[in-house]
């Protein structure tokens, strides 16, 4: 049996090793059209490579993905976060779980997770050609699979085709699989940051505000957690999590909405007008520079006693109900106007790809072509940001390595 992986990323790397392993009598080719295999590992979590989520159960670990979660959570069942955890482990790249449940190899590496998967491969004798870019996929009478491979004079016949080409930013990439009947899901991007070149926040560049609430002004979006300020806008976790959770919803706002910031991480707006009188009475002689409420880093608590007119050096007793008042809305419905984005080229997710209608979910393979299967973000699956992309890649390149 003659088996071809199109794609030499995560997913295309693990349902090579899966398919090798389950059929050691199959040749199997890897065909990467670049110069070199499993960048986007490479660069991946800051170089560190977020392998997966330490989540504890199924059900949660489902949450991740606004995407393709449905199927994923019965795919789980043959292979989940803790199977990719002990997969590694069991090759001897030893692996840590920080305290927001992000795994990552305890060398701080990506090459240890890189090194992994080229030593399994070169063990297993899979043949890896970098270089060869596929153009067209033709089924034959007899099943088989014909490949035309740019700079090729003959096609190549395989038993067996596996894609793993991850997203395209563009629709027309799809084109080469839409051409055999597979339903395209139109690729937007998912997991970027927010521009905002009018206001005047990117002067905290560098600050991280921690555990901050995140609302789309207009919609029902909303997220939880870390804040980055960047020179161009807003990033960090809370951020690139809305991101995701509202790609196709931002891609048709055109990237223009407000954005609504909750500073404290309190909802409760009478709440927070009661902590923040409890502030006032304890510290009555102290000056709002301070005292800054709720761990608010030194430089955002400034910035936003500016913001709201108020002087730094009076004191917290002086406040008044009027003081307080903003404060309130200083610090739980802070309002900024997003016009852009940025994505991470090297780390670019795509929300899109081959439509889950046209695809077998307890084997992944074709509905449309025989003998043809699919494997990562080239379905249309994507994760929130902390190891849910790389886990789907894993779990997708182990079921789609059964060829079932």
């Amino acid at each position: 049996m003659k088996v071809a992986i199109i794609g030499g990323g995560a997913a295309g790397f693990f349902a090579a090793i899966q398919v090798k392993t389950n059929y050691p009598k199959a040749a199997v080719t890897l065909l990467e059209k670049s110069k070199k295999c499993l960048a986007k590992v490479k660069v991946s979590g800051g170089g560190r490579c977020n392998v997966t989520n330490g989540c504890s159960t199924i059900r949660e670990l489902v949450v991740g993905y606004p995407r393709g979660g449905r199927v994923l959570k019965k795919l789980f069942r043959a292979f989940d976060n803790y199977s990719t955890q002990q997969w590694f482990t069991d090759r001897g790249v030893a692996l840590k779980t920080e305290p927001d449940n992000r795994v990552f190899p305890v060398s701080n590496q990506s090459q240890s997770i890189i090194d992994c998967l080229w030593k399994e491969v070169q063990r297993l004798g899979i043949s890896v050609e970098l270089g060869k870019g596929v153009k067209n996929i033709r089924e034959l009478n007899d099943g088989a699979l014909q490949l035309i491979i740019k700079g090729e004079a003959a096609p190549r016949i395989f038993d067996k085709v596996i894609v793993a080409t991850g997203g395209s930013p563009k629709l027309s990439g799809f084109d080469w699989l839409a051409d055999l009947g597979h339903h395209i899901e139109p690729p937007v991007p998912s997991l970027f940051t927010f521009n905002m070149p009018n206001e005047t926040i990117p002067e905290l560049m560098g600050v991280v505000a921690k555990n901050v609430l995140v609302h789309i002004q207009g919609t029902k979006l909303k997220t939880q957690g870390d804040l980055l300020v960047t020179h161009w806008g807003m990033s960090g976790p809370a951020i690139l999590k809305l991101s995701a959770l509202g790609a196709r919803v931002l891609a048709e706002m055109q990237y223009h909405f407000k954005v609504q910031i909750n500073w404290a991480a309190v909802s409760n707006q009478e709440l927070l007008r009661e902590e923040l009188n409890d502030l006032a009475t304890q510290h009555a002689k102290k000056q709002l520079r301070n005292v800054r409420p709720y761990q608010l880093p030194e430089r955002l608590w400034l910035f936003l006693l500016q913001k709201g007119g108020l002087n730094e050096r009076k004191p917290w007793g002086e406040l008044g109900k009027k003081g307080i008042n903003k404060l309130v809305q200083l610090l739980g419905n802070d309002v900024y106007m997003v016009q852009g984005k940025t994505t991470f080229k090297e780390e670019f997710v795509t929300c899109g790809g081959i439509s889950w209608e046209s695809v077998d979910a307890k084997s992944l393979q074709s509905k449309v072509c025989q003998n043809l299967y699919f494997a990562g973000e080239v379905l249309d699956v994507d994760g929130i940001t902390g190891g849910y992309n790389f886990q789907a890649a894993w779990t997708t390149g182990f079921v789609v390595g059964k060829l079932g």
